[in-house]
């Protein structure tokens, strides 16, 4: 083995750094980061993070938006969890030193808080602590910087995991032979400047590693959204569940030039309107809340008034308000659409539906703890129960914060079992055999063939037909993918196609066993909720190979 470490954390968004910080007092770390640490989705996350702040809100009334958000497919006792535990730790985060925005007047939104606090889609309260409309990276910088100096800490930048190394034994009773639970203990990862496949031990490994929206052609998601702990947990043998569930933010800016970039939901919570090419508004079509509807009625909205009419986008309007608002409340958002020729104070912006984030993800238990031992999942690489079928506003940052925290004192007391027992010493990985790839194109026409069709099929609205022919597609590309795979040497590329295919099989999946229409998950053959058969999780699990 290469590296030796206590904890193995791969991801360096909210959820990984948070989770490293937390056990780093008491053991080793190694933090893995496939681009530069800054470069999460955590970075791009403008709203803020929803936490009862204010006299006039309460769990209660989160606990009830967040359920009525996910369709009640939610684990209440999740729900409850992370409601009651996440004005807390906001407040550590304040005193690490992020710097919130704060309320300018004594008239207010938020009684009870110095706070500004917003209101997005779904909430009934204004519950959103926000640093202007650049919250992940406020976040991010400071949780980077503390990180850094932290001696036990050490960060792996431009480091990709290939896969997660995993131990179990055999029993035998007579003829039978048993397999037990399988344990993580490492993982191997490729420097991708070296090009050489490290083996890392590790006594906890914690998948943080985001989400998987590259996985669609339009996606809000930076490009290291691949999906990798997903897939990498799955082919381990962990459990994977709500994958069907894949949120679309309806409003990414419409540019040629403008890739994934968001228009934040704080925008229609500060009142702007959706409307279409002729200046009319369409929500109140569709849902009583209007403007302020959960995520997937907007953007299933959209879909259908861009259907209709045939348009490349509808119009986000918030040139009724006061220009100098406008620039205060969201000053990147007016910059950055400036720059694109759309002065959002005078001109309506265009936007469109993108794949935005995965509710699904790998299963866990109330303290992140997946099925296989010893290893973890935060962030949006999970699936904790929170968000059922569709995620609240500004929920994500929460539960990062909540599950990393929740993960990190699990972890030091199951650490205390560990005491001088030795590292498990994993076989080295073996490229032998191996050749350097000349097959560049087929890593490339791949990539967009699955990216295009998970669109096309897998999309905002799904039908039996679309989803069969995205399934026909996958399982060829598959094939070719592991043909490629074992006899060339892996790249970055490779692992990340690799990755996506495997999610975009596992969404295809889960997709064709939900035979009902519920939050996120919209097919046309069943139009309707089916509250007797459709109130469960759609789980899968690899088969393991005794």
């Amino acid at each position: 083995m290469d590296y030796t470490t206590d904890f193995l954390v791969i991801g360096s968004g909210v959820a990984g750094l948070t989770f490293a910080l937390k056990v780093a007092d008491h053991g080793t770390v190694a933090l893995v980061t496939k681009r530069d640490i800054m470069e999460s989705n955590t970075a791009y996350a403008q709203g803020g993070i929803a936490a009862v702040l204010s006299s006039v809100d309460s769990f209660d009334l989160h606990i009830k938006d967040t359920m009525e958000s996910g369709d009640h497919l939610n684990n209440r006792d999740v729900v409850e969890m992370v409601v009651t535990h996440g004005p807390d730790l906001v407040r550590e985060l304040i005193e690490l030193g992020v710097k919130f925005s704060r309320s300018e007047s004594e008239g207010k939104k938020s009684p009870g808080t110095e706070y500004d606090l917003g209101r997005e889609g779904g909430h009934s309260e204004n519950r959103v602590i926000h640093a202007d409309d650049m919250t992940g990276r406020a976040m991010e910088t400071v949780l980077v910087d503390h990180v850094r100096r932290h001696p036990n800490i050490r960060v792996y930048e431009h480091h990709i995991a290939l896969d997660l190394i995993t131990y179990s034994t055999r029993m035998r009773s007579g003829l039978l032979i048993k397999q037990q639970e399988s344990s993580c203990c490492g993982a191997y990862i490729l420097d991708i400047r070296t090009k050489k496949v490290n083996t890392f031990a590790s006594r906890f490994t914690v998948l943080a590693t985001g989400g998987a929206g590259k996985v669609y052609l339009y996606t809000s998601n930076p490009d290291v959204a691949t999906g990798d702990g997903i897939a990498m947990g799955f082919r381990a043998g962990a459990s994977v569940a709500n994958l069907e569930f894949v949120q679309f933010h309806p409003t990414c800016l419409y540019h040629p030039e403008a890739k994934n970039f968001l228009i934040s939901e704080a925008v229609r919570g500060e009142g702007a309107v959706l409307i279409d090419a002729n200046g009319n508004p369409f929500m109140h079509r569709y849902d009583s809340l209007k403007d302020l509807a959960c995520r997937d009625v907007v953007s299933r909205a959209i879909d259908s008034e861009l259907k209709k009419s045939g348009a490349d986008s509808v119009f986000l309007d918030i040139t009724h308000k006061d220009p100098a608002f406008v620039r205060k409340r969201f000053p990147n958002l007016y910059e950055k659409c400036l720059s694109f020729g759309f002065d959002m104070t005078q001109d309506p912006i265009p936007v469109v539906p993108a794949a935005h984030y995965m509710c699904g993800g790998v299963a866990t238990d109330l303290n992140g703890k997946t099925d296989i031992n010893n290893l973890y999942a935060v962030g949006e690489t999970a699936c904790t129960g929170l968000h059922g079928a569709n995620r609240l506003a500004s929920n994500s940052l929460l539960e990062a914060l909540v599950y990393a925290d929740r993960a990190a004192k699990n972890a030091l007391e199951e650490l205390q079992a560990f005491h001088d027992k030795a590292f498990v010493d994993p076989p080295d990985w073996d490229d032998a055999g191996t050749t350097d790839s000349d097959e560049v194109s087929l890593v490339s026409h791949n990539w967009d063939e699955i990216r295009r069709f998970m669109w096309d099929y897998v999309g905002v609205v799904r039908s039996n037909k679309r989803l069969e022919r995205a399934m026909r597609r996958i399982v060829n590309i598959q094939q070719e993918i592991r043909d490629y795979y074992w006899d060339f040497k892996v790249t970055s590329d490779l692992i990340e196609l690799r990755n996506i295919a495997t999610v975009a099989e596992l969404i295809i999946t889960c997709a064709m066993k939900r035979k009902e229409s519920r939050g996120l998950h919209y097919t046309i053959e069943y139009p309707a909720k089916d509250d007797v058969n459709g109130l469960k999780d759609t789980v899968l699990k690899r088969t393991p190979v005794i």
